[in-house]
């Protein structure tokens, strides 16, 4: 497929607020694609290069791309402010029959040169960047041209979500979204774009049912998710005798661990520990195993096999004690990990296994799973496994919850024995049971300027949002002031200046009385605690929360966000407890 094409597509989708019609823009586009562009489409069209965990960075800011736009840009960006508009009229000014012939770049072709643009570094860098961007757009039509800037800035705003793209696919092969459900499955398990939009591409059959498409090491898996209960009640109504395990309150992890690749086992401490063959996947698919080299090294030394496995990643004392969540936030760091590490170190407490020695496991049953996590991990100072027991009894849950709160947990999980692993779900396999009310993970949705003191952090407060996955849309659940010290507020403001756009972002449901200053995309997640959640017309999720307080930055996608459905069992489950 030429650029040219792809380009007319992305502004089609950029003149829609529909995510209907977004839905039948794309499944067109992937229609007419091949396997290998449908791959690449799902990349650019969401302004990547690959999927989120794998993804370059272009290196490049606003005043290097005027540099590489021209003497005249920076005057047309003064009226216009967007460098890909600017980028269209520069070229629509001088379009002529040379650049017409050369307008048949194909997708690969710009996608290669984007990869090169992002992989150059060193000294001179950004002059050679820009040379490269320079040589590109002269071969490229006005709005190819344009979208190319914007994907190099970061700045490709189409508004449409993952879930959109796997609706749109389910479109190009049944005309509807009758496959949707199966076709997120493999996303599930391979959460990666590009690689579903390509196997579904190449896909001789509408039959998604019985897909064998299992997980692949070096590609994250969708984390299952937990319900909640409130007692161990609750917890045996649903599950019976169950494997009852600690809820840490730290990172959960996915580990991918290519023993067979590792030529030194012997691996050593070193924050330029770049080891491809192990990999730390977060909530938010985020491959963070550069930021925490002792891991690396433990999985390294500890685990025996090639294999994907789960765990949480929690900062201990020097008796291996856990630590407060926010010392292990403190050692999420690019720089000076090596003075961290001895400042603060941590574990891995594994809890799941999900693929072992070229296998798929996520089928067979929780007990069995465990089995195998077992026999994995050698017995040593950095990995160690979830502690655990299989209750018989409401009385045991009860024990074994109070034995861990003692021990400075956040509460339990308690998981049905026969249950596979859900990839993606949340379901009451896994049961979560904590011991105060319990804390909700909200997207940043806008934020508005303050007042007094806060005059100076240029935000005051903060409107969040929770997730509704039927309409694949975020709706207000309240505004937050409080909670947080002035380095967080100065810290917000400066993530929040990152994903600010110049609208409410289409996927935002929100009443009149809660607009804001200023809109962001969905991206940062926080973890809130209230008084109370009750009742709210105002809000559009029909409840809000009162006196919000700020507790921590969560690692997770929006989308893994509570949602609506939640919201409404905290504050059903809280009021019958009230009642009784």
């Amino acid at each position: 497929m030429l650029f040219t094409k792809l380009a007319e597509y992305l502004q089609k989708l950029e003149g829609t607020a529909s995510r209907n019609e977004m839905t039948v823009i794309l499944a067109e586009l992937f229609k007419e694609s091949s396997p290998d562009d449908a791959r690449l489409i799902a990349y650019l069209s969401a302004g990547r290069l690959g999927p989120a965990y794998n993804s370059p960075d272009f290196g490049i800011a606003d005043m290097s791309m005027l540099k590489a736009l021209g003497s005249e840009s920076k005057t047309i960006f003064n009226k216009l402010g967007d460098l890909g508009l600017v980028i269209e009229q520069i070229k629509s000014k001088t379009q002529n029959s040379k650049i017409q012939r050369n307008s048949n770049i194909k997708i690969q072709n710009v996608y290669d040169r984007l990869w090169k643009i992002a992989e150059v570094s060193g000294i001179g860098s950004q002059e050679r960047k820009q040379e490269l961007i320079r040589k590109l757009l002269d071969e490229l039509d006005p709005v190819s041209a344009k979208y190319v800037v914007k994907i190099i800035l970061g700045k490709l705003r189409t508004g449409f979500s993952d879930m959109t793209v796997l609706d749109s696919l389910s479109w190009m092969m049944a005309g509807d979204k009758s496959l949707r459900k199966n076709i997120e499955n493999i996303y599930n398990v391979r959460a990666d774009l590009g690689e579903v939009a390509m196997l579904v591409k190449d896909s001789k059959t509408l039959n998604f049912k019985n897909s064998n498409i299992g997980p692949e090491i070096g590609t994250p898996v969708l984390m299952a998710k937990a319900e909640r209960a409130s007692n161990s009640a609750e917890i045996w109504e649903r599950n019976g005798e169950c494997a009852v395990e600690y809820k840490l309150d730290g990172l959960r992890i996915q580990a991918h661990i290519s023993k067979s690749q590792i030529l030194n086992s012997n691996i050593q401490i070193n924050s330029k520990l770049q080891n491809s063959n192990i990999k730390l996947f977060s909530r938010g698919l985020e491959n963070v195993g550069h930021m925490y080299p002792d891991i690396c090294a433990g999985l390294a030394e500890q685990v025996k096999e090639d294999c994907i496995v789960e765990g949480e990643m929690i900062a201990v004392d020097k008796n291996g004690k856990v630590l407060a969540f926010n010392k292990t936030m403190n050692r999420k760091r690019k720089y000076g990990i090596e003075d961290k590490i001895l400042e603060i170190p941590m574990k891995i407490f594994l809890f799941d296994v999900l693929w072992l020695k070229n296998k798929s496991l996520i089928n067979l049953p929780n007990n069995k799973r465990w089995e195998c996590l077992e026999k994995l991990v050698k017995k040593g100072e950095i990995v160690e496994l979830m502690p655990r027991i299989i209750a018989k009894s409401t009385n045991e849950i009860d024990e074994f919850f109070q034995k861990s709160l003692k021990e400075g947990m956040e509460g339990i999980v308690a998981k049905r024995l026969d249950a596979p692993y859900t990839p993606g779900n949340r379901d009451f396999s896994w049961i979560k049971m904590k011991t105060t009310l319990d804390s909700v993970d909200v997207v940043v949705m806008g934020y508005s300027v303050g007042e007094g003191k806060r005059t100076g952090f240029g935000i005051g407060e903060f409107l969040v949002g929770v997730y509704e996955p039927k309409s694949d849309k975020f709706l207000t659940v309240s505004k937050v002031g409080s909670g947080a010290t002035d380095a967080e507020w100065v810290k917000l403001r400066k993530e929040l200046e990152k994903l600010k756009v110049d609208k409410k972002p289409e996927r935002y449901d929100v009443a009149k009385q809660y607009e804001q200053n200023f809109w962001v995309r969905p991206q940062l997640v926080l973890e809130i605690v209230a008084n109370e959640i009750s009742v709210s017309p105002g809000h559009t999720s029909g409840y809000g929360l009162r006196f919000p307080r700020l507790i921590s930055w969560r690692e997770k996608k929006p989308e893994d966000a509570t949602t609506v459905s939640e919201i409404k069992s905290m504050y059903t489950s809280i009021r019958m407890a009230g009642e009784n």
